[in-house]
């Protein structure tokens, strides 16, 4: 039969076209595909995005140079939720854009090996919980069977961990990350791949995640001078960019930042070259995560991050030996023994001969290792288990994290690893997480990674003038019941109420929670945002018996104010009328991200106002140049270019924006309208469809002061809306009014703690990137955080309770199956499409690819019945494509060719239930 439909991807062909990079196709013929292990990486990465891993690209491109590492990297997604600085394509179209952009970047490092897991960037958040549940369970099952498919030695990821602007999408693909480095090897995880997919559980030696938290030098030294950490137990490894790559020449800083100019869709493009004198350059970073394997000092020069693990470490043991200690518990007392347990593993096919074990602490510390712990032989393969005893000193001082090393000696090597201890009272108090802390807490317990839980600080917020409730929890890690009081030492400027909170009969091993009502009392206190330290430093005592403890947390003093109610509604016309908004101007220049800049650059007052059904802001922008001015059609993405966002969290209560309202507004576009769109919200797209009834005006440039053109928008959402804004001669900024009606929030206001924020972005350039970003309350990454939004109250406003109204996610990822780039890769490497299940290589065949005039005929033979995404392709773009649904047996394909040029190749897609296979074959 012959049939031809148009594939689900042709309408992203012209793009590819010019887009693509080159992914070279198969040279055998006829091959229907690549066995499961066609392909053995060292190194892969693991991100959420493409451009995650530009970062550390001169690391790994120097160590494809220097020592023939192979690295590959996994993309959890396409990026498909970004911006784009370089056209209007969204979506599906944007992730392939994006994915095109990632293949060309990586190849500068000599990466060919790109997996795209399809699975949906949805918005900038900062939020694990809320990635995790909009990914699914499948995610994880993606990550391992590429790792099982590929059988890298050293894993290198992200920040799992949600600090401050840590991307959800980044904390989540991390999570995902460790999860793999120890699914990947147990066969209870995902059987099915191994005993219907033919893969084989696989054990990763080491896992680290890009960058680190402390200081460290720059110039050559990086590689060899210690690091100094913020925790004093981590592992921290440089790789210099200064290195001169003998490939090109240039520093290999530079062929990292020519890496990241290939992201241009992101506004890359702009940023600038690295210094040239090699010295003025520092090292890419690495932390250790876990190893399973023994490690050099992580002073040994560029490759240290992988000696012992895929790199033989100078008088090291031979690869393949595992040695790793696992204290229990992590937290320890004073003069208290407790059990550490050492694992030895010889290679698999080399033994270790007259192996002896030592296991140390620090000075005062005793450790008890068995006679005969080790046999005299350790035959290929053979693990030994042996548990030690480990005792602090009684006057061990508490609150310190110390390592604990396990040396191994073996035929006349060695080698070391070390895992992280910390000292506790018996009884010790902490601030109470956040819900996203809370959850990530429970998961580095379940991954028994309890350090990695120090990457986020412990904070507490409260508006100024307010009371909030501050919760701290008790645990007891003693012998016998303990009761006893904990104290709230707070800065000047704050009391806390009860003074001292009880605690009685707390039992070993349990825990409780005792909560105080703090409220800010100096209401001239600068807010956090404004704050000398960034926050209010506070401590929290403990007593029990004669001992005491004292930890540290942080409360972040937020903006607050008092929004008047009106009884006539402001004329939403760009312009503060009388009485339309009588409260005070509210100072909204606060640094955020970018540039620092003089106010005449980028500074903005705010007013508030309200009536019974709406909300009214009006943010007054001085700035001294204007950016790129979109047309209406790309009204979306707002910090591209100069806008104002507006966020509301109607209860003051959210973990995350998928319960907030949240609106970027332009003062003007192309046509000379205003317009506004929601986004990373309950419900983000165009005004018009999400925000009904919302209306927003702006006056631009000398007009706010002059005879000028205002620019108005109301539920029309732009598309009918008459009149103009332009930037006048003499442009000094401009203003913008928005009437946000209550009944299109996600739920009803509290009208004693509405969330708000009100955030500017500020773009001096035609490129379509911002450079400084401003707002009332702002915190790195403060528009993804609402528990960092100022608080309003909104007086004789009744508050009918909470009735949330669900989020509506995008729900379009860009996928493998639609990718000629992906479908070349996997026909090569024969690893999975997306990560999902390869089929078995006999369920389809193309047995010809014939040209015939403006068409290419390609002959399937398929066991099964299936859909096929037919592409042609020249190398680099696409020169056709159709969409057809086969059953089994012979079937005829006939693809016009629309482009390109040179020799074609036709790549499949052929798509099952059960999988897919990825196929290839040149055009005769």
């Amino acid at each position: 039969m012959r049939a031809a439909i148009p594939a689900a991807a042709a309408a992203t062909a012209a793009l590819l076209a010019a887009t693509l990079p080159a992914v070279a196709a198969p040279a055998a013929s006829g091959t229907p595909a690549a066995s499961a292990d066609a392909v053995d990486l060292d190194v892969l990465y693991i991100g959420a995005h493409p451009d995650d891993e530009a970062g550390s690209l001169a690391a790994f491109g120097q160590w494809n140079e220097y020592d023939d590492i192979q690295a590959g990297v996994i993309t959890v997604t396409r990026g498909e939720g970004g911006g784009n600085a370089v056209g209007l394509e969204e979506g599906p179209e944007l992730g392939m854009l994006r994915e095109a952009e990632e293949r060309r970047a990586v190849g500068n490092a000599s990466i060919d090996n790109v997996y795209n897991l399809d699975e949906l960037d949805f918005f900038y958040n900062a939020s694990a919980p809320l990635t995790d549940q909009v990914w699914g369970d499948d995610a994880l099952e993606r990550v391992v069977r590429v790792v099982r498919s590929t059988r890298p030695e050293v894993i290198v990821t992200m920040n799992p961990s949600p600090t401050s602007g840590n991307h959800g999408h980044h904390q989540q693909a991390a999570r995902l990350a460790v999860e793999a480095y120890e699914a990947a090897a147990d066969s209870e995880a995902f059987p099915e791949q191994l005993s219907e997919e033919g893969l084989s559980t696989w054990r990763v030696s080491r896992i680290l995640r890009g960058g680190a938290t402390g200081t460290g030098v720059t110039g050559s030294a990086c590689e060899t001078t210690p690091y100094k950490p913020a925790d004093p137990t981590d592992r921290v490894f440089g790789v210099w960019q200064g290195r001169v790559s003998e490939e090109t020449g240039e520093l290999w800083a530079l062929r990292e930042r020519k890496s990241q100019w290939e992201y241009v869709s992101q506004g890359w493009a702009v940023f600038p070259p690295p210094p040239t004198d090699p010295q003025q350059n520092g090292c890419d970073w690495f932390t250790l995560i876990a190893s399973r394997t023994p490690y050099p000092a992580t002073t040994a020069g560029p490759t240290a991050a992988l000696q012992g693990a895929l790199l033989p470490a100078e008088g090291g043991l031979p690869l393949g030996t595992e040695l790793t200690i696992d204290p229990e518990p992590f937290l320890v007392l004073p003069g208290a023994e407790f059990s550490a347990t050492v694992q030895v593993k010889a290679p698999a096919k080399r033994p270790l001969v007259r192996p002896s074990l030592s296991v140390t602490g620090p000075e005062g510390w005793t450790v008890s290792v068995p006679d005969g712990a080790l046999p005299r032989l350790i035959r290929p393969g053979q693990e030994i288990t042996v548990d030690v005893t480990v005792t602090p000193p009684a006057d061990a001082a508490t609150g310190q994290r110390v390592a604990l090393k396990a040396a191994l000696e073996a035929g006349g090597a060695s080698g070391s690893n070390e895992a992280a201890v910390e000292t506790t009272p018996a009884v010790h108090a902490e601030l109470a997480q956040r819900p996203e802390a809370e959850v990530f807490a429970q998961w580095t317990a379940d991954q028994d990674l309890p350090k990695l839980e120090s990457l986020i600080a412990p904070i507490a917020s409260v508006g100024v003038g307010r009371t909030q409730p501050v919760s701290v929890d008790v645990s007891n890690d003693g012998m016998a019941p303990a009761s006893g009081s904990v104290t709230l030492d707070l800065a000047d400027g704050f009391s806390a109420s009860p003074v001292s909170a009880s605690f009685s009969d707390l039992a070993p091993g349990e825990s409780t929670t005792v909560t105080f009502s703090v409220t800010n009392e100096n209401t001239s206190l600068p807010t956090s945002n404004r704050a000398p330290n960034g926050g209010y430093p506070f401590q929290i005592v403990t007593e029990s018996g004669s001992s005491a403890d004292t930890s540290n947390a942080v409360l972040e003093l937020v903006p607050s104010t008092t929004i008047p109610d009106v009884s006539t509604a402001p004329v939403v016309d760009g312009v503060a009328g009388e009485g339309e908004y009588p409260g005070e101007a509210i100072d909204s220049s606060t640094m955020w991200e970018g540039q620092a800049v003089p106010p005449a650059d980028a500074s903005s007052t705010t007013r508030l106002s309200f009536t019974d059904d709406a909300l009214y802001v009006l943010v007054e922008v001085t700035d001294d140049t204007l950016g790129t001015v979109l047309p209406l059609e790309d009204c979306k993405r707002h910090w591209r270019t100069d806008s104002v966002e507006i966020t509301v969290d109607p209860r003051g209560t959210s973990s995350n924006t998928s319960t907030t309202f949240k609106t970027g507004i332009f003062p003007t576009t192309v046509e000379g309208e205003a317009c506004f769109q929601r986004d990373a919200d309950n419900r983000q797209g165009p005004g018009a469809e999400t925000a009904p009834g919302m209306e927003v005006a702006a006056v631009m440039g000398a007009a706010r002061t002059q005879n000028g053109h205002t620019s108005s928008c109301g539920s029309c959402g732009c598309a009918a809306c008459t009149g103009g804004a332009t930037a006048a001669e003499g442009y000094t900024g401009y203003t913008v009014e928005a009437k946000i009606p209550l009944d299109v929030l996600p739920d009803n206001v509290d009208p004693e703690r509405m969330g708000l924020n009100v955030l500017v972005y500020d773009s001096d350039t035609q490129d379509k990137t911002g450079q400084t970003r401003i707002g009332w309350s702002t915190f790195n990454g403060v528009q993804a955080d609402p528990f960092r939004w100022a608080l309003a109250t909104l007086p004789g406003l009744a508050d009918a309770g909470s009735d949330p109204v669900a989020p509506i996610m995008p729900d379009t990822a860009a996928l493998s199956v639609d990718s000629p780039q992906s479908i070349a890769q996997s026909a090569v490497d024969g690893v999975g499409l997306g990560g999902g299940p390869e089929l078995p290589a006999g369920t389809a065949a193309i047995t010809s690819a014939r040209a015939s005039g403006d068409e290419v005929e390609v002959r399937l033979r398929t066991r099964e019945s299936g859909r096929a995404n037919v592409f042609l392709w020249d190398g680099e773009s696409v020169a056709g494509s159709v969409s057809v649904e086969v059953g089994s047996g012979q079937t005829t394909v006939d693809v016009p060719v629309t482009g390109g040029s040179g020799e074609l190749t036709a790549l499949v897609a052929f798509i099952t239930d059960d999988g897919t296979l990825a196929l290839a074959e040149p055009v005769g």
